[in-house]
C-alpha cells in the first residue's frame, strides 16, 4: 500500500474497515453498559475481592484485573471498576501505591491486547486483514512465558510490598448494591464458549447483550427504560451511592467518541502521509529481512509513534503503514505484521507518561508516572517475544509503487 495514501482497508471485500469498526464499537459500548446492569461486572469483582489474600494482594492485583480485562475488553474499563476498588481497599495500609498500580495497569492491558471485545485487537484485525480470533490464538502463545515471568516477579514485589486491607466497606457496599448471584457470571460464560465456537464478533456480542438483558430485568430489577437509557448513555448509579465513581461505564454515545478518535487517527495517519515527512523512514525501514530485526524494527516505530501520536490508535496506524512492507505478500506476513504489532505498539503505549493509554489509568488511580517501572508484563512482552525469535529471513517484499 503506497504510503502517501490513506484510505479505508477492508476486512474482505464487502465489509470495508470504518462500517466493521464502528459497529463492533458501538456493540461494545452497549455490551459493557448491560454487563453492568446485569450484575456480572460487579459480581466479579466482589467474588475476586474475597479470594484476595492480603500478603499476596500484589500479584491478586495483577491477577485480578487481568481477568476483569480479558472479560469486558478494555483497560480502562478495568482499571476504574476493579482497578479503583483495589486502590481503595489498599488505602492506609503502607504499601507502596506505585508498586500495585503497576501491577492493576498492567493486568489491565492483558484483556486490552488479546480479547475479543478488545477496540485495538479488532483495530488490527482490520487493518492487517487478519482473523480476530486466528490472532488471539497466536497471542495467547507468546503471552504465556511473559504472563509466568510477570506472576512471579508479582509474588516477589507481594512478599516485601505486604497490604493491611484496611477498607472493607467497599464489598458491603457493593453487595447491597448488586444481587450477587453466580447466575450474573452467564454472560461471561457465554463470551468464553462462543469465542471457543468462533463465532462471528457481531452476533457473539448480540448474544451477550440479550443474556445480561434478560439478568438485568430478571434478577437487579431494571425496567426496560433504565436499560435503554444505560446503553445508550452508559450505565450510572445514583450520585447518592457511594459506588457511583466506580461501577460506570459503556454506552453507545461513550463509544461514538472512541469512533470519532478512531477515524480523526486515520485522518491524521493520512495527513502526515501526504506531507512526506515518514517517506524516508519509510526508506530506510524497507529492506530488513531477517524475523529477529523485523519485530526490533516495528518494536523502535511502535515506540516512536507512541511518543509521538499520544494515542494508542496512532501509533498502531503509523506503525502499520511504517513496517508492513517489510512482511512480503505472503498469507502468513498479515499474521505475522499483526501479531507484531499487539506484541509491541499495544503494550508499549502505555509506557509513554504522556500518551493516554498510560496517562489515563494513571489519573483514575491517582499513581502518577511511578508505576511504568512495576508495569513489568507491558514491557516483558516484547522482550521475550524478541527474545524467542529465531534468525531466519522474511520473504522480500515488493517496494511501494
Amino acid at each position: 500500500m503506497p504510503l502517501a495514501e490513506t484510505r479505508f482497508i477492508t476486512v474482505d471485500k464487502r465489509r470495508p474497515l470504518h462500517k466493521l469498526l464502528l459497529k463492533v464499537l458501538l456493540l461494545i459500548g452497549a455490551v459493557t453498559s448491560a454487563w453492568m446492569a446485569a450484575g456480572t461486572v460487579p459480581t466479579i469483582v466482589d467474588y475476586g475481592m474475597q479470594w484476595i489474600n492480603p500478603p499476596w494482594f500484589v500479584l491478586a492485583a495483577f491477577g485480578l484485573t487481568s481477568v476483569v480485562s480479558l472479560l469486558i475488553g478494555t483497560s480502562f474499563g478495568a482499571v476504574s471498576t476493579v482497578g479503583v476498588a483495589l486502590m481503595i481497599m489498599a488505602n492506609g495500609s503502607g504499601a507502596n501505591s506505585a508498586v500495585i498500580a503497576g501491577a492493576i495497569i498492567a493486568g489491565a492491558y492483558v484483556g486490552d491486547r488479546c480479547s475479543a471485545m478488545s477496540s485495538s485487537a479488532i483495530l488490527i484485525a482490520s487493518i492487517t486483514q487478519t482473523q480476530l480470533y486466528g490472532n488471539i490464538r497466536a497471542m495467547w502463545k507468546t503471552a504465556l512465558l511473559p504472563l509466568g515471568v510477570s506472576l512471579v516477579i508479582y509474588a516477589g514485589l507481594s512478599l516485601f510490598n505486604p497490604v493491611r486491607v484496611e477498607n472493607q466497606t467497599f464489598l458491603a457496599q457493593t453487595q447491597q448494591t448488586f444481587q450477587i448471584a453466580p447466575i450474573a457470571l452467564l454472560p461471561a460464560l457465554i463470551i468464553l464458549l462462543l469465542s471457543l465456537a468462533h463465532v462471528s464478533v457481531t452476533r457473539s456480542m448480540l448474544w451477550r447483550i440479550g443474556r445480561a438483558i434478560a439478568l438485568a430485568m430478571g434478577v437487579q430489577h431494571y425496567t426496560v427504560l433504565d436499560l435503554i437509557r444505560f446503553m445508550a448513555l452508559g450505565f450510572k448509579l445514583d450520585s447518592a451511592s457511594p459506588l457511583s465513581d466506580i461501577f460506570k461505564d459503556g454506552g453507545i454515545v461513550a463509544m461514538l467518541r472512541v469512533s470519532v478518535v478512531v477515524i480523526l487517527s486515520t485522518a491524521f495517519v493520512g495527513i502526515v502521509a501526504e506531507t512526506q515527512i515518514l517517506h524516508k523512514l519509510n526508506s530506510a525501514i524497507v529492506g530488513i529481512k531477517s524475523r529477529r530485526q523485523c519485530f526490533f524494527t516495528t518494536c523502535w516505530v511502535g515506540m516512536a509513534t507512541a511518543t509521538f501520536g499520544c494515542t494508542q490508535t496512532i501509533a498502531i496506524l503509523l506503525t502499520q503503514q511504517l513496517v508492513t512492507p517489510n512482511y512480503g505478500e505472503l498469507p502468513d506476513g498479515r499474521d505475522r505484521l499483526a501479531l507484531d504489532l499487539e506484541n509491541t505498539v499495544v503494550v508499549l503505549s502505555p509506557l509513554i507518561p504522556w500518551n493516554i493509554a498510560g496517562l489515563v489509568p494513571a489519573t483514575v488511580l491517582h499513581a502518577g508516572f511511578g508505576f511504568i517501572p512495576f508495569a513489568c508484563y507491558l514491557y516483558l512482552l516484547p522482550l521475550i517475544s524478541w527474545a524467542q525469535l529465531n534468525s531466519a529471513r522474511l520473504p522480500s517484499a515488493k517496494p511501494d509503487e
